[in-house]
C-alpha cells in the first residue's frame, strides 16, 4: 500500500512537471510508470477478441500518451481514472478498424485455425491432401460442422469491388467484368426507380375517364386550384373535388394490380 501511494505521488509530481514544461523524456518516464494501466486494460480486452495481446498493448500505449498530453493535475482527478478511458478507447478503435462485417463464433475461429494445423500434419503423415472428413475426425467434430466452419471462414472477408466475375460460366481476359461494374450507382438506381414509377402512373392515368384525368393533371401536375379547374371545365368545385377523389381511388387500385405476365404484354 505504501509503495502504491509512493508511486501515485511520483506520478502526480511528474504530471505536474510535464504540464509546466513538456518534454519527450519526461513523457516517456510517465509512460513507463503507468505501464500497468495499459497491460490491465489490454489483458481484459484480449479475452474478448482474437487479436494478439501485443497489438492491443501497443495501441493502449498510444491512448496513455494522449491521456498524459491532456491531463490537467489542477482538476483534482486521479490520473488512472482519467487515463483508462483513453487507453480503452484507443484499443477499441483499433478493434473496430480490424473487425469483420461477418461475425464468426470464437469456437469456429479456433476450429478454423486448428483445422489448418491438422491439415498440415495429416498431409505429412498421409503423403497426400487429407479429405474434409479426415480433418473433421482429427478435430473430433462432425463433417457438417467442419464444412460450416470452412464456409464461415471463406465468407469472412468481403470481396473486392475489383474482383473479376465470369459471365455465363466463362471468364475472358479481354472482356472481363469486375464486381464493381455490376453495381448500379445509387443516383442512377434512384433515377431508374423514378422513371419506372412515372411509367406505371402514366399507364394507370391513361385508363381513367378523360374528364377525371384532366382534373387530376390540372390540380396535381399543373398546380391549379379546384376553383380554377372548375371554371376551366365548366363544372362546380364540389364536382371537381368528388371526381378527383374517385379518380385517385381508382389510380390506387390500378397501381396495386399485379403486372400482367410477359406473354400477355407481348
Amino acid at each position: 500500500m505504501a509503495y502504491q501511494t509512493s508511486l501515485q505521488s511520483r506520478s502526480i509530481e511528474m504530471l505536474v512537471a510535464y504540464r509546466q514544461n513538456p518534454s519527450v523524456q519526461l513523457r516517456n518516464r510517465l509512460v513507463r510508470l503507468n505501464m500497468g494501466l495499459v497491460r490491465k486494460v489490454a489483458h481484459r480486452l484480449a479475452h474478448q477478441c482474437a487479436e494478439p495481446y501485443e497489438d492491443l498493448e501497443q495501441c493502449g500505449y498510444l491512448g496513455l500518451i494522449t491521456a498524459i498530453e491532456r491531463f490537467d493535475p489542477t482538476q483534482g482527478f486521479a490520473f488512472s481514472s482519467f487515463a483508462v478511458p483513453y487507453i480503452r478507447g484507443e484499443i477499441l478503435h483499433f478493434l473496430r478498424d480490424r473487425s469483420n462485417p461477418v461475425r464468426i463464433p470464437r469456437r469456429w475461429q479456433q476450429l478454423s485455425r486448428d483445422g489448418e494445423k491438422k491439415r498440415q500434419a495429416l498431409m505429412i503423415n498421409l503423403g497426400r491432401q487429407p479429405s474434409e472428413a479426415e480433418i473433421a475426425q482429427a478435430l473430433e467434430i462432425s463433417l457438417d460442422e467442419w464444412r460450416s466452419v470452412k464456409l464461415a471462414a471463406a465468407n469472412r472477408n468481403p470481396l473486392s469491388l475489383n474482383a473479376q466475375v465470369s459471365m455465363g460460366g466463362h471468364q475472358s481476359s479481354d472482356s472481363s467484368m469486375t464486381l464493381g461494374d455490376t453495381l448500379m450507382d445509387a443516383h442512377a438506381q434512384l433515377r431508374q426507380m423514378n422513371e419506372e414509377d412515372r411509367l406505371e402512373l402514366q399507364h394507370a392515368m391513361a385508363q381513367l375517364e378523360d374528364k377525371t384525368r384532366e382534373m387530376i393533371e390540372s390540380v396535381f401536375f399543373q398546380q391549379m386550384s379546384r376553383q380554377e379547374v372548375a371554371k376551366k371545365i365548366g363544372v362546380s368545385p364540389v364536382t371537381v373535388t368528388r371526381r378527383i377523389k374517385k379518380g385517385v381511388e381508382e389510380l390506387v387500385q390500378l397501381l396495386h394490380q399485379p403486372a400482367p405476365p410477359a406473354e400477355a404484354q407481348a
